[in-house]
């Protein structure tokens, strides 16, 4: 997969990033409204800095350890995740023993079979082709998965989540890690863990963390108000400093 993008480009990353999605789209991956959630996720970025923040880091080591330590923790992917991040997601479940399963709100079967394709090419198996169960409280196809996978998990990490689909899971008594730009979402909000960092970027970290050691602590003492709070600091701060370099030039 190439792109025509220089990369001496300032935001050649974010660039790349924008065209996997659209591409994502072209091969009926991502749905329409993932390209509009893309794109609000991208302005969330843009105002965060396009770098992995304290905050961030924080949520990322607890999320380790929380997986670390489940029974059977479950990575939900869905169009977007599958077209900006396939090979992070193998590798990082891979290390953390996870399974994985295809999870989509704008359902079809052609684009589950299309995402589940993605991962077999590089010979992985993933569940959600054969949904044999529900989440509770879910009135919408959302509410389809396996009994292998996300209805017996105790730990779920779904990134780019919508609310609903959250709450409906903490209901059942999971353990709900999101990765979501915006910590104003409902999705942000409530999760066990919200990881208010870039989809890939967060990946990358927590595949890096894993490989080594973390602090039990870190999650011990984990507040996800308290990391919501740091990430809504840190937008408020960093929109005022810019505010006023632009006013002084």
């Amino acid at each position: 997969m190439s792109f025509n993008i220089p990369k001496s480009h300032p935001r050649y990353e974010s660039l790349v990033k924008r065209e996997k999605i659209i591409e994502g789209f072209k091969n009926g991956i991502v749905a329409y409204a993932g390209l509009i959630a893309h794109g609000r996720g991208e302005a969330f970025d843009y105002i965060i800095g396009e770098r992995s923040e304290d905050f961030a880091i924080i949520a990322e080591k607890a999320a380790i350890l929380a997986i670390k330590n489940a029974n059977n923790p479950v990575f939900s992917v869905n169009g977007n995740v599958a077209a900006l991040a396939v090979d992070e997601v193998i590798e990082l479940a891979k290390l953390l023993n996870m399974k994985i399963e295809v999870n989509l709100f704008y359902r079809t079967e052609e684009r589950v079979k299309k995402i589940v394709r993605e991962f077999e090419e590089r010979g992985v198996k993933v569940l959600g082709e054969n949904p044999d169960a529900k989440i509770e409280g879910l009135d919408h196809a959302r509410a389809l998965c396996t009994r292998e996978g996300i209805y017996a998990a105790d730990v779920v990490l779904i990134p780019l989540e919508d609310g609903d689909r959250t709450q409906a899971l903490r209901n059942m008594g999971k353990f709900v890690i999101t990765i979501d730009l915006n910590p104003l979402s409902r999705t942000a909000k409530t999760a066990n863990i919200t990881i208010v960092d870039e989809l890939t970027r967060a990946l990358k970290n927590m595949i890096s963390f894993s490989k080594g050691s973390v602090e039990k602590e870190i999650l011990e003492n984990y507040s996800n108000e308290e990391i919501l709070s740091m990430a809504m600091k840190h937008i408020s701060s960093r929109l005022s400093e810019l505010a006023t370099s632009q006013k002084e030039e």
